[in-house]
């Protein structure tokens, strides 16, 4: 089968090409699944780069969220059956023609949701909904600001913010000519993040932002806490930068600021809880049956391609969500 190879570390596309490797089955507990689309995140880029704590061993095949039709059950596994459509969360070897999942990480797609649909949920609308709903814990008419808003998951945020009954939607942005992108995924105020930045958006939210959602580390802290509301929660998901982070406020601001910051890990979360993960997902999917969200991807049409969008998310350069066709 054909699958995306990374062989070994580079801040490049040039080490990640399309090979054909030998079909993976599924041990106990797991499934293979004959994928129809994966998607592409920039987590594949921090893996790809070598970041610590992403490859188990290279080569490596990427690819964390995939959607497509039961292949193959492994030992013990009787609550699916083979040909039924599914997305999954996988551990790696999602860009390729079949990945094995978790049965635990597994998910019937409901009838009308479109594959390439399911394939971005996932890593895209599942965190956002456990980022919202379950560590933000976001209440009716509570305004949302989020950091790198014209991304995959910056989009399902401002579509999934409205549903659970959020007030003010800001996303901000590195570049102004993002600031249409994000606009269009419906971010009611897209911000460049600028000199200006704490300014601009106090004038639109006044008395601050109940709810700031930062995939870039620490790196805006200081700018989330001028902008978070009395009784607001930051949550910090990601480090997209790699390294060591920079340190947490002194627990006397957050106490003077009445303010909570949690973290948040979607990995860490499948390995640990993955029912969680799994009722996320179901909860996504739902959402997308019922005609309750309408998101947009971008289709790459082949896995030949997954390089060079790698490459578009590693210079910044991404628009919204992608997903890869398999076959």
């Amino acid at each position: 089968m054909r699958a995306v190879v990374m062989s070994e570390p580079a801040s490049g596309p040039d080490r990640t090409k399309v090979r054909e490797v030998e079909v993976p089955h599924p041990g106990p507990g797991h499934v293979s699944i004959e994928v129809a689309y994966a998607g592409i995140n920039f987590i594949d880029v921090m893996a790809r780069r070598g970041d610590p704590g992403y490859v188990p061993a290279w080569p490596y095949v990427p690819g964390l969220e995939v959607a497509g039709t039961i292949r193959e059950l492994g030992a013990g596994v009787t609550s699916l059956a083979a040909g039924q459509q599914v997305a999954a969360f996988t551990r790696g070897g999602g860009l390729a023609e079949v990945a094995v999942a978790d049965v635990a990480l597994v998910v019937p797609v409901p009838p009308g949701v479109a594959l390439r649909m399911a394939a971005a949920a996932p890593l895209m609308l599942s965190t956002a909904m456990l980022l919202l709903r379950d560590v933000a814990r976001i209440r009716p008419g509570e305004s949302v600001l989020m950091h790198s808003a014209s991304g995959g998951l910056g989009t399902a945020v401002a579509q999934l913010a409205p549903v659970l009954g959020a007030g003010l939607s800001v996303g901000t942005v590195s570049r102004p000519e993002k600031a249409d992108t994000a606009r269009q995924a419906g971010w009611q105020l897209a911000v460049t993040r600028d000199a200006r930045l704490t300014e601009t958006v106090r004038a639109a939210a006044d008395g601050g932002i109940d709810v700031i959602l930062d995939p870039l580390g620490t790196v805006l802290l200081e700018d989330d806490l001028d902008l978070a509301a009395p009784g607001g929660r930051i949550v910090l998901f990601g480090n997209p930068g790699g390294g060591h982070p920079g340190p947490l406020p002194p627990l006397a601001r957050l106490i003077g600021g009445n303010v909570a910051l949690a973290g948040f890990s979607m990995s860490r979360l499948t390995a640990t809880s993955p029912g969680r993960a799994a009722a996320a997902l179901q909860s996504a999917l739902d959402l997308l049956a019922g005609k309750q969200l309408d998101m947009a991807v971008t289709e790459v049409p082949s896995l030949d391609e997954v390089p060079g969008v790698h490459q578009l998310l590693a210079e910044g350069r991404g628009q919204g969500k992608y997903v890869a066709a398999a076959r």
